[in-house]
């Protein structure tokens, strides 16, 4: 393994660890502020902190209006749509559950980077993927199989909401690779997607709090702890891990990226049980079983093989 490669499994590490993290405090943080007042009290963090470096460090954005307008739509999909949708959720569904579909993500990236990436897909991670959506089904459906469903507020909601969101994800993982193998640089693009995601949430926060000063009003008011998770969230979950996300992908294919992130899923379980209470039920058994059974599968590589992208 050259030292590129090696780097970049390090950093991935690093980042999978630091999303673990993420669940549990989102689900936490969520208690004193709505997701639209949380995500735009991050993403201003988040560019507060990035603009100064990103423009001080001598990179620029691009100027053409084509490479502008995809790098507008490629931030609008990590930021605005994917983690909108992902909080949404969350504010409806238990970290468990939303840990647990999440787990079929990194699969669908691998067969996305297929299909439009011309990378390498194995029989095996084909099988892996289908039984993995098999255990997804249970875990979505768990709670009309607890009957816990009363209309659209119900976790059923929300665990869909979830599903929405690792699809755009999956999709952001793909146009990421695409705008890398561009030379666009990493910090651009994690800048531009905290920078688009508080200019089109601002509005909606704003409405929704009737008025500009009644959402920072709101904001200041919040406990220390939540401050703490929206600064966690900006600055380390946010800035660092999407920066670190985005560099390290440059030398390693999707699949080998998607391996790595079932370790979020080992973090973020054991934080939802002990930390926040929540509990295991027996469709979420079923349905984790399923999946790890799936992932196993999808991981059984011939080694022998050579593996593209290797710099």
């Amino acid at each position: 393994m050259n030292r590129y490669r090696l780097r970049s499994y390090l950093l991935l590490i690093l980042v999978f660890v630091i999303w673990g993290i993420a669940g549990p405090v989102i689900k936490f943080t969520l208690g004193e502020l709505s997701p639209i007042a949380f995500l735009t009290y991050r993403f201003f963090l988040s560019s507060l902190f990035l603009v100064p470096i990103t423009f001080g460090l001598g990179y620029k954005f691009p100027t053409d209006t084509k490479s502008l307008l995809n790098l507008f739509w490629l931030s609008l999909l990590s930021s605005t749509v994917n983690l909108g949708l992902l909080f949404w959720g969350l504010n409806k569904t238990l970290v468990i559950d939303q840990t647990v579909i999440s787990a079929v993500a990194p699969l669908l990236s691998v067969f996305a980077g297929a299909i439009f990436l011309n990378e390498h897909i194995t029989k095996k991670e084909k099988t892996g993927t289908f039984i993995t959506l098999i255990g997804v089904t249970f875990v979505i459906l768990e709670p009309f199989l607890l009957k816990k469903v009363i209309a659209a507020d119900g976790n059923l909601f929300g665990n869909l909401l979830i599903v929405a969101s690792n699809l755009s994800w999956v999709a952001y993982v793909v146009l990421l690779k695409k705008a890398l193998r561009k030379d666009v640089k990493p910090l651009v693009l994690t800048t531009a997607a905290f920078l688009v995601g508080f200019i089109t949430l601002l509005p909606f926060a704003i409405l929704e709090t009737h008025g500009f000063a009644n959402l920072v009003f709101q904001i200041k008011e919040v406990s220390l702890g939540t401050h703490l998770g929206v600064i966690y969230m900006a600055l380390v979950s946010g800035a660092l891990a999407y920066f670190l996300h985005s560099f390290a992908q440059k030398s390693i294919e999707t699949s080998e990226m998607s391996v790595l992130s079932y370790l979020q899923y080992v973090i973020s379980i054991p934080l939802a049980v002990f930390w926040l209470g929540e509990k295991l039920t027996t469709p979420l058994i079923i349905g984790s079983l399923i999946i790890t059974l799936g992932i196993v599968i999808s991981s059984l590589k011939k080694h022998a093989l050579p593996k593209k992208g290797e710099s």
